[in-house]
């Protein structure tokens, strides 16, 4: 039995963190604290209301703490610690990639574009948006209404003539000079006042001139001008709500349904919506509405600037969390718990947006459900272990060039796109796709033969492989696996039907399957056969994208390569210094002799290589 007294009674009254063990020295669970003795101790009383807290106690063996300068710095830790750990007892949210902006770079003539990753002076960002389609949309609406250069900087600098965002009235073409530095410079202004939420001010400036060039009798551009306000009228029109007591604010709404817990956030950016997010955690142990806050905003804001307000429900304590959040934001930062008035509202809409995509996610799974047991019913179950997880295997080239081979994975109802897999092909015939084959089967299943029984983290094994192929590809998959001693594992072929037509797949047995049968035909709309093909079609785009990574990257060196007096280290400042092979071919000779190392003679030659 675990006596906590010698430990509490060396604690000190510092903020810091804390790690509970259990008598394996597993970490089970962490957490911060402005006061290490007295949260600590807290855990050690006789009740407690939540019965995930109540268990996760009865399994302590050990507690280690760091102190830090300030709880801050202990939210930083905790959320590095829980990431790197994985605690069982710690609510887990996935990590996503970094939050999409959109990014007006510091150009004589800015570029508007789709932005991820640090900021950088002297470009302007805005956001962060929930999605990247918000941000692909809004840059689409500010295109109609103030046309502004979406194109890179290497193709900007070598245009001779308008391109076809200028013909099709999304860009004033600045790249050859059809609109003035200040002239565009003000449509940058009013497209950053619109992106800042100032709406109104844009609309009056526009208005302003709409009316001058009325009165100047320039017709043309008074119409162009009241264009603009109707497109920008709209675009306001379609805004869910708008605001003007939190300019920039994340609203938390946390909901359940049938053991489902969502996080759902809400961006409001400049007083406009710009969308919801919703999050799905991990590892949940009979949670309750307050762990499951304290958790979401642990993990996101450690990764993720908070904005001037976050707006939560429910018992929630704001005062230490608006304490922790402003130091780690160096700035103040305003937590409000059971709002009222407008942002109640706000609150209202997202917790209908998490209970929404509550029901959604259940959907999705008994959907799921249904074609994982309609497949087992399909392939026949009498005496054999049910089908869970399925890997997918595609191969995928261009006339042998760039040959890629992909695994897609389904389990656990889903797929698990973080166990995809791409397998680089090397070392065979161009276009032997049996090679292929047997190459990536080899590299993916060798590992999972020859791991030791007692391994702690076992690599999976899956109950079927898919082959996207007909009996030739299956016999080498057969071959292999008979090889590495995994020849009890299901193998199914998919062989293309009749003129290639989706629908008329037949599935092809191994010769060894513990199913005996030769060849199945399902009916199109069995929901197993809708499963088998939806794995099948993941395998063939991952398969294709990761072919046209890796031809791209090749192509993209490999004319510089055939140039003589270009090694890897000019070639590889020319690809910098122009963005790639194409602004390479777009340079003029001048423009590639001013690259360190490449003189004016082998500038000349590196043109006519590439013209």
């Amino acid at each position: 039995m675990f006596d906590p007294k010698p430990i509490l009674g060396e604690l000190p009254n510092l903020p810091g963190v804390y790690r509970m063990k259990n008598a394996a020295g597993e970490v089970i669970y962490v957490g911060k604290a402005r006061n290490l003795k007295k949260r600590v101790s807290s855990y050690f009383v006789k009740d407690h209301a939540s019965p995930r807290t109540k268990l996760m106690v009865l399994q302590i063996a050990g507690i280690d703490t760091t102190i830090t300068a300030s709880e801050s710095e202990a939210l930083l830790l905790e959320n590095n610690l829980i990431k790197s750990l994985s605690p069982r007892y710690n609510v887990l949210f996935r990590d996503d990639k970094s939050y999409p902006y959109i990014m007006l770079t510091g150009k004589a003539f800015p570029q508007i574009r789709f932005y991820r990753g640090p900021h950088v002076k002297p470009h302007r960002y805005f956001g962060p948006f929930p999605s990247s389609w918000a941000v692909r949309d809004t840059i689409s609406h500010l295109q109609k209404v103030f046309r502004l250069r979406t194109c890179d900087d290497t193709v900007f600098a070598h245009r001779s003539r308008p391109c076809l965002q200028h013909q099709i009235g999304r860009c004033t073409a600045p790249c050859v000079g059809l609109i003035s530095q200040a002239d565009y410079r003000r449509d940058i202004e009013n497209a950053a006042l619109f992106l800042d939420g100032k709406e109104n001010d844009v609309v009056a400036e526009i208005n302003q001139k709409m009316e001058a060039a009325a009165e100047a009798m320039e017709y043309e551009l008074a119409a162009r001008f009241r264009d603009q306000v109707r497109v920008l009228q709209h675009i306001l029109s379609k805004q869910f709500v708008e605001t003007t007591s939190e300019r920039d604010a994340d609203i938390i709404a946390v909901a359940e349904s049938s053991g489902t817990w969502c996080v759902n956030l809400a961006m409001v950016r400049g007083g406009r919506h710009l969308g919801d997010k919703p999050f799905f955690p991990a590892n949940v142990h009979a949670p309750d509405h307050a762990s499951m806050l304290e958790a979401f905003i642990t993990q996101h804001y450690a990764d993720q600037s908070p904005p001037a307000s976050i707006i939560v429900d429910g018992d929630f304590n704001t005062g230490d969390w608006q304490e922790t959040l402003s130091g780690l934001a160096g700035r103040q930062v305003r937590v409000v718990s059971r709002p009222i008035g407008e942002a109640r509202q706000w609150m209202l809409m997202a917790a209908k947006n998490a209970s929404y995509a509550i029901a959604r996610r259940l959907a999705d799974r008994a959907s799921q459900d249904a074609k994982i047991r309609a497949l087992n019913d399909a392939l026949g179950s009498d005496g054999v272990p049910p089908i869970e997880r399925v890997e997918c295997f595609d191969v995928s080239h261009t006339m042998g060039e760039a040959t890629v081979a992909s695994c897609v994975v389904f389990d656990q109802g889903a797929m698990q796109s973080s166990q995809y897999r791409i397998y680089n092909i090397t070392g065979i015939t161009p276009g032997d796709d049996y090679a292929a084959m047997r190459n990536a089967l080899t590299r993916r299943y060798k590992k999972v033969a020859e791991q030791p029984e007692d391994e702690t983290a076992p690599r999976p094994r899956p109950d079927l492989v898919l082959i996207d192929g007909g009996k030739g590809q299956l016999s080498v998959a057969e071959e292999v696996m008979t090889e590495l001693g995994l020849g009890d594992i299901l193998l199914i072929g998919v062989a293309k039907g009749e003129e290639r037509k989706p629908g008329l797949e037949t599935l092809i047995f191994g010769v060894h399957s513990a199913r005996p049968r030769e060849e199945l035909h399902l009916e199109k709309d069995n929901l197993g056969f809708h499963l088998i093909q939806q794995i099948r079609d993941e395998a063939h785009r991952f398969a294709i994208t990761g072919h046209r990574a890796r031809r791209g990257k090749k192509r993209n060196t490999s004319r510089l390569e055939d140039v003589k007096g270009v090694g890897p280290k000019r070639r590889k400042a020319l690809l910098q210094q122009f963005g790639g092979l194409q602004g390479v071919i777009s340079a003029s000779v001048e423009d590639l002799s001013k690259v360190e190392g490449i003189s004016h003679e082998l500038a000349e030659v590196i043109y006519n290589e590439l013209h």
